[in-house]
């Protein structure tokens, strides 16, 4: 089944064959329901949109609960090996095992496939329920790096043996001006320049090729210079150096204010502008957390650290309606491996109710097909959703907000979508 595998050309492009199999873990809790209302409407937009000439098998491998029932293990190897086999594939939410070994199955799944982009697209879908006023101001992509920073996990508890070794010698060796008590548990922060460049050289890339007017450096530099604030640096690097034709840095406007003035410098700032570059700037991550609630039409492209970035787009989500209709991905844009996934838990006391909203897996699966090249499928799936949601036909998290609405089950919200997929349907006379 070699010619049925998605596949990478030598400049980085992804060979897709018509008929592809896709690898899918159904995940935990209420991922089964939401998964089987996702696929049926994966599918219908797929026929709807090529007629039998492109299909998709999914295929499943295991991972969490139901790994660990059937096999024993909660993230299988055989299960890694599929995922790298097949370059591209889909997950709902999993558990996070209980008694050591793996400290997050997602992170777990990150780091063996090196997936280093944390993509995650927040728009607003008009009618979804909101607690601000202009939700549909929010427009931003998040290029969240996923491999480094706290995540890594090198933290040790207090009172251990290695933590009590660890203190001594930064107490010791490195004159760390800090009083490690014995109660003090510790951990690591890593930043490196592969990892942060790689990050931000993502999301200009992404920036340039879908139009955007800017990419927006978040960072806590201004108190943890060497890891945060040379992120910012290295980022700037980037954009001067690899994309100096399509970008133009607040870092460049401040050397040209420093040199020739303000007034000279806004005049090439504006120069940028109207020749359509990029302009790449940067804000510290707090000021950051107010400007999306304050002024976020000024932001397009987010490029940020491991745990900013699980701040952002979590608080971003909820400007949006919540995380039940928050998509995401995890990508290495140059080995072509991409997980997409729902991005919120696994409400394992919702689990085989059919209540949950399935609108983030859904959407992580149209992001999936625009990875691919199948933007008609993409398309199709976000135009159908849009329009039931504005037909108030919606599940639980939404209707509990709204004045007037229908209640759907997972599954009935599904056939919703698909019926207008099937039928096809005027968004003017919505």
């Amino acid at each position: 089944m070699m010619e049925r595998k998605i596949t990478q050309n030598a400049d980085g492009t992804l060979r897709v064959p018509d008929k592809v199999v896709i690898p899918f873990i159904v995940g935990d809790g209420i991922g089964p329901d939401i998964w089987r209302a996702a696929v049926r409407v994966f599918d219908a937009a797929v026929e709807k949109a090529y007629h039998g000439v492109r299909r998709i098998t999914w295929k499943e491998v295991l991972a969490g609960e139901k790994a660990f029932q059937l096999t024993g293990e909660w993230l299988p190897q055989e299960t890694i090996n599929l995922l790298q086999e097949y370059l591209v594939g889909i997950k709902g939410p999993l558990t996070t095992p209980i008694g050591g070994g793996i400290r997050s199955l997602n992170v777990a799944i990150r780091k063996a496939l090196d997936l280093y982009v944390c993509q995650r697209p927040t728009r607003w879908f008009e009618g979804v329920p909101s607690p601000v006023r202009y939700p549909e101001y929010v427009n931003m992509v998040i290029f969240r790096e996923n491999t480094e920073d706290i995540y890594t996990g090198i933290e040790f508890p207090a009172h251990s043996e290695e933590g009590t070794r660890l203190k001594e010698f930064l107490q010791r060796e490195m004159a760390v001006d800090y009083d490690l008590t014995p109660d003090t548990a510790i951990g690591i922060k890593t930043v490196s320049e592969n990892g942060s460049k790689r990050l931000v050289r993502a999301a200009i890339e992404h920036a340039i090729r879908n139009d955007l007017p800017s990419v927006t450096l978040v960072h806590k530099g201004n108190i943890m210079k060497y890891t945060e604030g040379t992120f910012k640096s290295w980022g700037y690097d980037v954009a001067e150096t690899e994309f100096a034709a399509r970008t133009y840095t607040w870092r460049q406007w401040e050397k040209t204010k420093a040199a020739n003035g303000e007034h000279e410098a806004n005049d090439e700032l504006k120069h940028a502008e109207r020749k359509g570059k990029v302009i790449i700037k940067d804000i510290i991550a707090d000021n950051f957390l107010q400007q999306i609630l304050l002024n976020p039409r000024d932001y397009a492209v987010i490029a940020t650290l491991n745990l900013n970035g699980d701040y952002i787009s979590d608080a971003l989500a909820a400007i949006v309606g919540g995380i039940g209709i928050a998509p995401g991905a995890n990508i290495n844009y140059q080995t072509g491996h991409a997980v997409f996934e729902a991005t919120h838990g696994t409400a394992p006391r919702f689990a085989d109710t059919d209540s949950m909203n399935p609108s983030s897996v859904i959407l992580s699966g149209a992001m999936l097909f625009e990875y691919i090249g199948w933007n008609e499928v993409a398309s199709l799936i976000t135009d159908a959703l849009q329009m039931t949601i504005l037909q108030q036909t919606v599940t639980v998290d939404f209707f509990d907000h709204m004045t007037a609405g229908k209640l759907l089950k997972t599954s009935e919200f599904a056939t919703a979508i698909i019926d207008k997929i099937k039928l096809g349907f005027d968004r003017s006379i919505y």
